[in-house]
């Protein structure tokens, strides 16, 4: 995620030169037509068609923001699930359930990392290995973080077994699971439900279709100006397109989308300290203003 105020200046070239230079190409050679063979082109048509566009991009980018909002509210409450189980183990656990207590907190670090590398469609890596014992069998699991979470389900109920927490006890710790359970399954739904293809195809045709008209319409008022005008008005409807692609997928791995590796790392934090562990600083963002 960019958290920068704006975007660099290399990102925002990196991101629109191509079509930028499409642009000016194409409306180099619609004025060069016109001042050759001159035509006429009637402007309502174009009106009317530019403000549908506008509509329905607009619809478009709020369905996508919505998405990335709501991935973003799911995470929320991963975070503050994370810390209830990690402050009911401590404090509902006697002293003697110290292992217990150690190896519910680190399996919810090595879950969340593990749900980061799913959603973002990546290998388990060593921040997941590392809070784990060797061989551990939820890494053999399809949905790895699904494993975890149901091995901190085996290990609460075997505490209660052993006479370290009764029932009641055993019932709240498992409704959090359920609370953790619920925000995976909502940021899975996100993941693997993209936004119907008529949401997806028509715009990008139709913008496109747009960026072919305008110089048409404008040239016979803009003159030589024509290309510079086209340009940035084509730039603007290119905008508002990215901007849905950008957002549509909030677990993608992109400078636009949630950072991810930045909660887990405070998630970490929180849980490390909560059993009097050290932990690792807040990641930070990178030079280009990123956090990912």
């Amino acid at each position: 995620m960019i958290v920068t105020a704006t975007p660099g200046i290399k990102q925002i070239v990196r991101e629109v030169w191509k079509p930028l230079a499409l642009l000016f190409v194409w409306d180099v050679i619609v004025t060069a037509t016109y001042f050759i063979i001159p035509f006429t082109a009637p402007s309502l048509p174009l009106t009317l068609f530019g403000s549908a566009l506008v509509l329905f991009l607009g619809f478009r980018s709020n369905s996508a923001y919505q998405r990335w909002w709501e991935g973003r509210g799911l995470w929320g409450l991963m975070i503050n699930a994370s810390r209830n189980l990690a402050r009911q183990a401590r404090n509902l656990l006697p002293e003697e359930a110290r292992e217990a207590k150690r190896a519910i907190v680190l399996h919810q670090i090595a879950y969340v990392h593990a749900l980061r590398c799913q959603l973002r469609r990546q290998k388990p890596d060593t921040d997941v290995t590392r809070f784990l014992s060797k061989g551990d069998p939820a890494l053999a699991r399809a949905n790895i973080a699904n494993g975890l979470l149901d091995g901190t389900g085996r290990r609460i109920d075997d505490a209660r077994r052993r006479g370290w927490i009764d029932t009641i006890q055993q019932a709240a710790m498992e409704a959090v699971l359920v609370d953790i359970a619920n925000a995976q399954g909502g940021m899975e739904r996100l993941k693997n439900t993209p936004l119907p293809v008529q949401y997806r195809f028509f715009p990008t045709l139709f913008t496109h279709l747009m960026c072919l008209l305008l110089p048409i319409g404008l040239v016979e008022t803009m003159g030589l100006a024509t290309p510079l005008g086209s340009t940035v008005a084509g730039l603007m409807f290119l905008a508002v397109l990215a901007i849905g692609d950008d957002l549509v997928d909030p677990f993608d791995n992109s400078p636009h989308d949630l950072p991810l590796s930045a909660m887990c790392r405070t998630i970490e934090i929180d849980l490390l300290q909560a059993i009097g562990d050290p932990a690792p600083p807040p990641l930070a963002p990178d030079k280009a203003g990123i956090l990912w």
